[in-house]
Protein backbone atom coordinates (compact mmCIF):
# COMPACT_ATOMS: atom_id res chain seq x y z
CA UNK A 1 0.00 0.00 0.00
CA UNK A 2 2.14 3.45 -0.96
CA UNK A 3 2.52 5.66 1.80
CA UNK A 4 0.43 8.84 2.39
CA UNK A 5 3.46 10.33 3.52
CA UNK A 6 4.84 13.50 1.63
CA UNK A 7 8.14 13.20 -0.16
CA UNK A 8 11.20 14.93 2.23
CA UNK A 9 12.12 18.38 0.86
CA UNK A 10 15.73 18.08 -0.34
CA UNK A 11 17.96 19.78 1.93
CA UNK A 12 19.08 23.65 0.66
CA UNK A 13 22.67 23.36 -1.15
CA UNK A 14 25.57 23.91 0.69
CA UNK A 15 28.93 26.38 -0.59
CA UNK A 16 30.59 22.91 -1.01
CA UNK A 17 27.42 22.01 -3.40
CA UNK A 18 27.86 24.76 -5.06
CA UNK A 19 32.02 23.77 -6.23
CA UNK A 20 34.46 26.47 -4.59
CA UNK A 21 37.61 25.31 -3.24
CA UNK A 22 38.70 24.56 -0.01
CA UNK A 23 40.30 27.65 0.60
CA UNK A 24 37.19 29.75 0.04
CA UNK A 25 35.20 27.13 2.18
CA UNK A 26 37.72 27.53 4.78
CA UNK A 27 37.51 31.61 4.47
CA UNK A 28 33.75 31.30 4.71
CA UNK A 29 33.54 29.25 7.74
CA UNK A 30 35.26 31.31 9.68
CA UNK A 31 32.70 34.04 8.96
CA UNK A 32 29.76 31.84 9.57
CA UNK A 33 28.41 31.68 6.17
CA UNK A 34 27.01 28.20 6.09
CA UNK A 35 24.07 28.91 3.28
CA UNK A 36 24.49 30.40 -0.26
CA UNK A 37 21.54 32.55 -0.72
CA UNK A 38 19.36 32.08 -4.16
CA UNK A 39 21.47 34.15 -6.55
CA UNK A 40 24.67 32.45 -5.32
CA UNK A 41 23.02 29.22 -5.84
CA UNK A 42 21.74 30.18 -9.00
CA UNK A 43 25.28 32.17 -10.27
CA UNK A 44 28.61 30.50 -8.74
CA UNK A 45 28.33 27.09 -10.82
CA UNK A 46 28.06 29.32 -13.96
CA UNK A 47 30.39 31.46 -13.11
CA UNK A 48 32.99 28.84 -12.17
CA UNK A 49 32.46 27.39 -15.91
CA UNK A 50 33.60 30.58 -17.35
CA UNK A 51 30.12 32.28 -18.23
CA UNK A 52 28.69 35.64 -18.76
CA UNK A 53 26.25 36.82 -16.48
CA UNK A 54 23.30 39.08 -16.51
CA UNK A 55 22.26 39.59 -12.54
CA UNK A 56 18.80 41.34 -11.88
CA UNK A 57 19.12 41.62 -7.93
CA UNK A 58 18.39 44.20 -5.20
CA UNK A 59 20.94 45.04 -2.95
CA UNK A 60 21.16 42.56 0.21
CA UNK A 61 20.85 39.91 -1.90
CA UNK A 62 24.44 38.31 -1.41
CA UNK A 63 25.50 39.57 -4.79
CA UNK A 64 29.06 40.81 -3.92
CA UNK A 65 29.89 37.05 -2.75
CA UNK A 66 28.40 35.74 -6.28
CA UNK A 67 30.67 37.10 -8.31
CA UNK A 68 33.80 37.62 -5.76
CA UNK A 69 33.69 34.08 -4.75
CA UNK A 70 34.25 32.23 -8.61
CA UNK A 71 36.76 35.17 -9.79
CA UNK A 72 38.76 34.41 -6.49
CA UNK A 73 38.74 30.85 -7.62
CA UNK A 74 38.91 31.45 -11.65
CA UNK A 75 42.00 33.76 -10.58
CA UNK A 76 43.73 31.22 -7.89
CA UNK A 77 43.13 28.23 -10.68
CA UNK A 78 45.37 30.36 -13.19
CA UNK A 79 48.45 31.69 -11.03
CA UNK A 80 50.02 34.64 -12.90
CA UNK A 81 52.82 36.81 -10.90
CA UNK A 82 50.73 39.91 -10.68
CA UNK A 83 51.85 42.64 -13.43
CA UNK A 84 52.22 46.44 -12.67
CA UNK A 85 49.25 48.62 -13.98
CA UNK A 86 47.45 45.59 -15.82
CA UNK A 87 44.81 44.09 -13.40
CA UNK A 88 43.66 40.86 -14.23
CA UNK A 89 39.63 41.29 -13.22
CA UNK A 90 38.09 44.57 -12.64
CA UNK A 91 35.03 45.39 -10.62
CA UNK A 92 33.54 48.58 -11.64
CA UNK A 93 30.61 50.26 -9.23
CA UNK A 94 29.36 53.36 -8.64
CA UNK A 95 30.10 55.00 -5.12
CA UNK A 96 33.36 54.84 -2.71
CA UNK A 97 31.18 53.59 -0.05
CA UNK A 98 30.22 50.03 -1.90
CA UNK A 99 34.38 50.49 -3.48
CA UNK A 100 34.94 49.62 -0.32
CA UNK A 101 32.86 47.60 0.34
CA UNK A 102 33.41 44.98 -1.78
CA UNK A 103 37.50 45.39 -1.74
CA UNK A 104 37.01 44.21 2.06
CA UNK A 105 35.05 41.02 0.88
CA UNK A 106 37.26 40.53 -1.64
CA UNK A 107 39.96 40.53 0.80
CA UNK A 108 37.97 37.92 3.78
CA UNK A 109 36.72 35.39 0.73
CA UNK A 110 40.29 35.06 -0.62
CA UNK A 111 42.37 35.13 3.08
CA UNK A 112 43.67 31.89 1.88
CA UNK A 113 44.68 32.48 -1.18
CA UNK A 114 47.70 34.51 -2.26
CA UNK A 115 45.89 37.09 -4.41
CA UNK A 116 46.19 40.88 -4.62
CA UNK A 117 43.49 43.33 -4.55
CA UNK A 118 43.33 47.22 -4.81
CA UNK A 119 40.71 49.95 -4.78
CA UNK A 120 40.79 53.50 -6.27
CA UNK A 121 38.17 56.17 -6.16
CA UNK A 122 38.20 59.67 -6.09
CA UNK A 123 37.70 62.01 -3.39
CA UNK A 124 40.76 60.81 -1.64
CA UNK A 125 44.89 61.76 -2.99
CA UNK A 126 46.00 59.30 -5.99
CA UNK A 127 49.73 58.82 -4.59
CA UNK A 128 48.74 55.60 -2.57
CA UNK A 129 46.84 54.48 -5.13
CA UNK A 130 49.30 54.45 -7.86
CA UNK A 131 52.02 53.24 -5.84
CA UNK A 132 49.73 50.10 -5.30
CA UNK A 133 48.99 49.60 -9.08
CA UNK A 134 52.72 49.83 -9.37
CA UNK A 135 53.25 46.70 -6.69
CA UNK A 136 50.63 44.95 -9.00
CA UNK A 137 47.19 43.84 -9.01
CA UNK A 138 45.25 41.04 -9.59
CA UNK A 139 41.45 42.59 -8.44
CA UNK A 140 40.95 45.95 -9.13
CA UNK A 141 38.41 47.58 -7.59
CA UNK A 142 37.35 51.23 -8.71
CA UNK A 143 34.79 54.18 -9.73
CA UNK A 144 34.63 55.22 -13.34
CA UNK A 145 36.32 59.04 -12.76
CA UNK A 146 39.18 58.02 -10.65
CA UNK A 147 39.67 54.80 -13.15
CA UNK A 148 39.75 57.27 -16.05
CA UNK A 149 42.06 59.51 -14.80
CA UNK A 150 44.95 56.82 -13.91
CA UNK A 151 44.26 55.45 -17.55
CA UNK A 152 44.55 58.80 -18.77
CA UNK A 153 47.79 59.64 -16.68
CA UNK A 154 49.32 55.81 -17.89
CA UNK A 155 49.20 54.31 -14.02
CA UNK A 156 46.51 51.33 -15.32
CA UNK A 157 46.36 49.43 -18.32
CA UNK A 158 43.24 47.07 -18.92
CA UNK A 159 44.61 45.05 -21.49
CA UNK A 160 45.10 42.04 -19.14
CA UNK A 161 41.51 41.89 -17.80
CA UNK A 162 39.94 38.62 -18.02
CA UNK A 163 36.81 39.14 -15.31
CA UNK A 164 34.88 42.68 -16.09
CA UNK A 165 31.86 43.12 -13.27
CA UNK A 166 29.97 46.15 -13.80
CA UNK A 167 28.11 46.71 -10.30
CA UNK A 168 24.84 48.57 -9.93
CA UNK A 169 24.17 49.39 -13.34
CA UNK A 170 21.26 51.14 -13.32
CA UNK A 171 22.65 53.43 -10.48
CA UNK A 172 25.52 54.13 -12.73
CA UNK A 173 22.93 55.19 -15.13
CA UNK A 174 20.95 57.63 -12.37
CA UNK A 175 24.29 59.16 -11.70
CA UNK A 176 25.56 59.86 -15.19
CA UNK A 177 27.92 57.69 -15.21
CA UNK A 178 27.32 55.74 -18.50
CA UNK A 179 29.19 57.69 -20.86
CA UNK A 180 32.70 56.55 -18.45
CA UNK A 181 31.47 53.15 -17.91
CA UNK A 182 31.07 52.91 -21.98
CA UNK A 183 34.76 54.39 -22.35
CA UNK A 184 36.23 51.61 -19.67
CA UNK A 185 34.39 49.10 -21.53
CA UNK A 186 36.23 50.36 -25.12
CA UNK A 187 39.06 49.89 -23.33
CA UNK A 188 38.91 45.86 -22.13
CA UNK A 189 39.89 43.29 -24.54
CA UNK A 190 37.42 41.44 -26.59
CA UNK A 191 38.23 37.60 -24.92
CA UNK A 192 37.20 38.72 -21.00
CA UNK A 193 34.37 36.74 -18.78
CA UNK A 194 31.47 39.61 -18.45
CA UNK A 195 28.82 40.19 -15.40
CA UNK A 196 26.34 42.97 -15.33
CA UNK A 197 23.92 43.52 -11.80
CA UNK A 198 21.06 45.99 -11.36
CA UNK A 199 18.25 46.05 -9.51
CA UNK A 200 16.25 47.44 -12.32
CA UNK A 201 16.45 47.24 -16.39
CA UNK A 202 15.48 50.66 -17.23
CA UNK A 203 15.87 50.47 -21.69
CA UNK A 204 19.61 51.97 -21.53
CA UNK A 205 20.43 49.47 -19.22
CA UNK A 206 18.62 46.45 -21.25
CA UNK A 207 20.63 47.94 -24.30
CA UNK A 208 24.00 47.93 -22.56
CA UNK A 209 23.39 44.57 -21.50
CA UNK A 210 23.50 43.27 -24.77
CA UNK A 211 26.02 44.84 -26.03
CA UNK A 212 28.33 43.60 -23.33
CA UNK A 213 27.33 40.08 -22.44
CA UNK A 214 27.70 36.91 -24.71
CA UNK A 215 25.29 34.65 -24.46
CA UNK A 216 24.88 35.44 -20.77
CA UNK A 217 22.74 33.25 -18.29
CA UNK A 218 20.39 35.57 -16.84
CA UNK A 219 19.90 35.57 -12.84
CA UNK A 220 16.26 36.98 -11.27
CA UNK A 221 16.53 37.27 -7.35
CA UNK A 222 13.58 39.49 -7.73
CA UNK A 223 11.33 40.85 -10.62
CA UNK A 224 12.16 44.71 -11.11
CA UNK A 225 10.85 46.93 -8.68
CA UNK A 226 9.56 44.99 -5.89
CA UNK A 227 9.95 45.22 -2.50
CA UNK A 228 11.43 43.10 0.46
CA UNK A 229 8.62 41.04 1.17
CA UNK A 230 10.25 41.38 5.33
CA UNK A 231 9.56 44.79 5.15
CA UNK A 232 6.54 45.78 7.16
CA UNK A 233 5.83 49.42 5.13
CA UNK A 234 3.71 52.25 6.81
CA UNK A 235 3.31 55.74 6.32
CA UNK A 236 2.22 59.14 8.26
CA UNK A 237 0.08 62.24 6.73
CA UNK A 238 2.10 64.96 7.85
CA UNK A 239 2.70 68.77 7.00
CA UNK A 240 5.84 70.01 6.24
CA UNK A 241 6.36 72.49 9.20
CA UNK A 242 5.93 68.94 11.27
CA UNK A 243 7.50 66.68 9.76
CA UNK A 244 11.09 66.97 12.15
CA UNK A 245 8.87 67.10 15.25
CA UNK A 246 7.14 63.91 14.21
CA UNK A 247 10.52 62.12 13.34
CA UNK A 248 11.88 62.83 16.48
CA UNK A 249 8.76 61.43 17.79
CA UNK A 250 9.42 58.29 15.79
CA UNK A 251 12.84 57.67 16.23
CA UNK A 252 12.22 57.86 20.02
CA UNK A 253 11.36 54.24 20.21
CA UNK A 254 13.50 51.51 22.33
CA UNK A 255 12.62 49.08 19.78
CA UNK A 256 14.66 51.16 16.73
CA UNK A 257 18.25 49.91 16.88
CA UNK A 258 19.53 51.64 13.59
CA UNK A 259 17.41 53.66 11.96
CA UNK A 260 18.47 55.42 7.97
CA UNK A 261 16.69 58.63 7.29
CA UNK A 262 16.73 59.75 3.25
CA UNK A 263 16.26 63.27 2.47
CA UNK A 264 15.79 64.19 -1.15
CA UNK A 265 19.08 66.75 -1.17
CA UNK A 266 22.19 67.40 0.85
CA UNK A 267 21.43 70.90 2.39
CA UNK A 268 18.19 68.58 3.76
CA UNK A 269 20.35 65.75 5.41
CA UNK A 270 22.50 68.44 7.19
CA UNK A 271 18.99 70.50 8.59
CA UNK A 272 17.37 67.00 9.60
CA UNK A 273 20.52 66.47 11.30
CA UNK A 274 20.79 69.54 13.52
CA UNK A 275 17.25 69.30 14.68
CA UNK A 276 17.81 65.35 16.03
CA UNK A 277 21.44 66.27 17.47
CA UNK A 278 19.12 68.78 19.19
CA UNK A 279 16.80 66.68 20.54
CA UNK A 280 20.08 64.47 21.98
CA UNK A 281 20.06 61.75 19.74
CA UNK A 282 23.35 60.35 18.52
CA UNK A 283 22.94 61.47 14.76
CA UNK A 284 25.65 62.16 11.87
CA UNK A 285 24.95 63.46 7.99
CA UNK A 286 26.39 61.76 4.71
CA UNK A 287 25.96 63.36 1.08
CA UNK A 288 28.03 64.31 -1.55
CA UNK A 289 29.61 67.54 -0.33
CA UNK A 290 31.41 65.50 2.35
CA UNK A 291 34.43 64.87 2.51
CA UNK A 292 35.55 61.42 2.38
CA UNK A 293 37.38 60.69 5.29
CA UNK A 294 33.80 62.32 7.10
CA UNK A 295 31.88 60.12 5.17
CA UNK A 296 33.95 57.08 6.09
CA UNK A 297 34.27 58.10 9.91
CA UNK A 298 30.03 58.54 10.29
CA UNK A 299 29.50 55.25 8.29
CA UNK A 300 31.63 53.28 10.50
CA UNK A 301 30.33 55.04 13.45
CA UNK A 302 26.65 53.75 12.00
CA UNK A 303 28.39 50.43 11.73
CA UNK A 304 29.81 49.79 15.17
CA UNK A 305 26.32 51.20 17.17
CA UNK A 306 28.05 54.65 18.19
CA UNK A 307 25.63 56.58 15.92
CA UNK A 308 22.09 55.30 15.96
CA UNK A 309 20.80 57.42 13.47
CA UNK A 310 22.35 57.98 10.13
CA UNK A 311 20.82 60.70 7.53
CA UNK A 312 21.80 60.06 3.75
CA UNK A 313 20.81 61.21 0.52
CA UNK A 314 20.28 58.99 -2.15
CA UNK A 315 23.25 58.95 -3.83
CA UNK A 316 25.54 58.42 -0.79
CA UNK A 317 24.11 56.07 0.84
CA UNK A 318 24.12 54.17 -2.38
CA UNK A 319 25.97 50.75 -1.92
CA UNK A 320 25.66 51.24 2.05
CA UNK A 321 25.87 47.36 3.46
CA UNK A 322 25.51 47.62 7.39
CA UNK A 323 23.92 45.19 9.15
CA UNK A 324 21.59 45.27 12.12
CA UNK A 325 19.31 48.40 10.14
CA UNK A 326 15.96 48.23 11.53
CA UNK A 327 14.44 51.02 10.59
CA UNK A 328 14.28 52.85 7.27
CA UNK A 329 12.59 56.53 6.90
CA UNK A 330 11.67 57.97 3.90
CA UNK A 331 11.89 62.02 5.27
CA UNK A 332 11.31 62.65 1.96
CA UNK A 333 9.11 60.61 -0.10
CA UNK A 334 11.06 59.96 -3.51
CA UNK A 335 9.70 60.99 -6.92
CA UNK A 336 10.94 57.62 -8.41
CA UNK A 337 9.19 54.43 -7.10
CA UNK A 338 12.46 52.61 -8.04
CA UNK A 339 14.77 54.74 -5.75
CA UNK A 340 12.21 54.10 -3.17
CA UNK A 341 12.77 50.34 -3.63
CA UNK A 342 16.39 50.94 -3.35
CA UNK A 343 15.69 52.88 -0.04
CA UNK A 344 13.61 50.11 1.91
CA UNK A 345 16.11 47.22 0.61
CA UNK A 346 18.41 48.62 3.60
CA UNK A 347 16.64 47.11 6.08
CA UNK A 348 15.19 43.25 6.30
CA UNK A 349 18.65 41.88 5.41
CA UNK A 350 19.69 38.11 5.96
CA UNK A 351 16.12 37.26 6.85
CA UNK A 352 15.35 39.39 8.95
CA UNK A 353 12.08 41.78 9.27
CA UNK A 354 12.50 45.43 8.78
CA UNK A 355 10.16 49.32 8.78
CA UNK A 356 10.14 51.09 6.00
CA UNK A 357 8.37 54.44 7.30
CA UNK A 358 7.09 57.31 5.21
CA UNK A 359 6.29 60.66 6.12
CA UNK A 360 4.20 62.22 3.32
CA UNK A 361 3.27 65.88 2.91
CA UNK A 362 -0.26 66.57 0.56
CA UNK A 363 2.57 67.56 -1.95
CA UNK A 364 4.11 64.45 -1.95
CA UNK A 365 1.22 62.08 -2.43
CA UNK A 366 1.47 61.80 -6.20
CA UNK A 367 4.89 60.05 -5.39
CA UNK A 368 3.14 57.90 -3.19
CA UNK A 369 0.33 56.53 -5.65
CA UNK A 370 3.69 56.37 -7.95
CA UNK A 371 5.36 53.69 -5.59
CA UNK A 372 2.15 52.30 -4.83
CA UNK A 373 1.20 51.65 -7.87
CA UNK A 374 5.01 50.81 -8.79
CA UNK A 375 5.39 48.04 -5.92
CA UNK A 376 1.50 46.69 -6.71
CA UNK A 377 0.31 47.36 -2.50
CA UNK A 378 -0.95 49.60 -0.49
CA UNK A 379 0.86 51.48 1.94
CA UNK A 380 -0.69 51.07 5.17
CA UNK A 381 -1.07 54.36 7.05
CA UNK A 382 0.47 53.92 10.65
CA UNK A 383 -2.69 53.75 12.54
CA UNK A 384 -4.00 50.63 11.13
CA UNK A 385 -6.06 52.17 8.37
CA UNK A 386 -4.98 51.76 4.75
CA UNK A 387 -4.14 54.90 2.29
CA UNK A 388 -6.72 54.31 -0.35
CA UNK A 389 -4.06 57.27 -2.21
CA UNK A 390 -4.68 55.92 -5.78
CA UNK A 391 -8.67 56.52 -5.85
CA UNK A 392 -8.17 60.18 -6.40
CA UNK A 393 -5.77 62.43 -7.85
CA UNK A 394 -6.51 65.26 -5.45
CA UNK A 395 -7.95 63.80 -2.12
CA UNK A 396 -9.10 66.04 0.47
CA UNK A 397 -7.15 66.19 3.55
CA UNK A 398 -10.05 64.45 5.34
CA UNK A 399 -10.24 61.75 3.22
CA UNK A 400 -7.33 59.70 4.87
CA UNK A 401 -6.68 59.10 8.24
CA UNK A 402 -4.00 61.89 9.49
CA UNK A 403 -1.54 61.80 12.44
CA UNK A 404 -1.25 64.70 14.61
CA UNK A 405 1.85 66.13 14.64
CA UNK A 406 3.81 65.70 17.41
CA UNK A 407 4.37 68.39 20.09
CA UNK A 408 6.89 70.87 19.71
CA UNK A 409 9.69 70.42 22.73
CA UNK A 410 8.33 73.80 23.84
CA UNK A 411 4.88 72.31 24.33
CA UNK A 412 5.86 68.71 26.22
CA UNK A 413 6.33 70.39 28.96
CA UNK A 414 9.64 68.86 31.84
CA UNK A 415 9.54 66.10 31.90
CA UNK A 416 10.40 63.73 35.08
CA UNK A 417 14.45 63.34 35.44
CA UNK A 418 14.27 59.40 35.30
CA UNK A 419 12.14 59.17 32.35
CA UNK A 420 14.21 62.20 30.66
CA UNK A 421 17.27 59.83 31.53
CA UNK A 422 15.69 56.67 30.42
CA UNK A 423 14.59 58.50 26.62
CA UNK A 424 18.39 59.73 26.46
CA UNK A 425 19.82 56.38 27.14
CA UNK A 426 17.66 54.70 24.34
CA UNK A 427 18.83 57.91 21.89
CA UNK A 428 21.84 57.17 22.61
CA UNK A 429 25.03 59.34 23.50
CA UNK A 430 24.86 63.11 22.95
CA UNK A 431 27.04 64.51 20.40
CA UNK A 432 29.44 67.30 21.58
CA UNK A 433 29.26 69.68 19.35
CA UNK A 434 31.75 71.29 17.05
CA UNK A 435 34.03 73.61 19.09
CA UNK A 436 33.41 72.10 22.44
Amino acid sequence: MPSSRPPRPFPPPSFADLGLAPSLLRALAERAYDRPTPIQVQAIPHLLRGRDLLGVAQTGTGKTAAFALPLLQLLAASPHPPRARAPRALVLTPTRELAAQILASFAAYGKFEPLRHAVVFGGVGQADQVHTLRRGVDVLVATPGRLLDLMAQGHVTLGSVAHFVLDEADRMLDMGFIHDVKRVIRALPAARQSLLFSATMPAPIAALARSLLRDPVRVDVAPPATTVELVTQRVHFVAKADKAALLAELLDDHRIDRALVFTRTKHGADRVARVLRKANFAVEAIHGDKSQSARVRALESFRVGDTRVLVATDIAARGIDVPGITHVFNYDVPNVPETYVHRIGRTARAGRGGVAISLCTDEERAFLRAIERTIRRTIEVAGGAVARSQEAETPRRDAVPAVAPAPRAAERGPAPSGRKRRRRRRRGPARARPGR
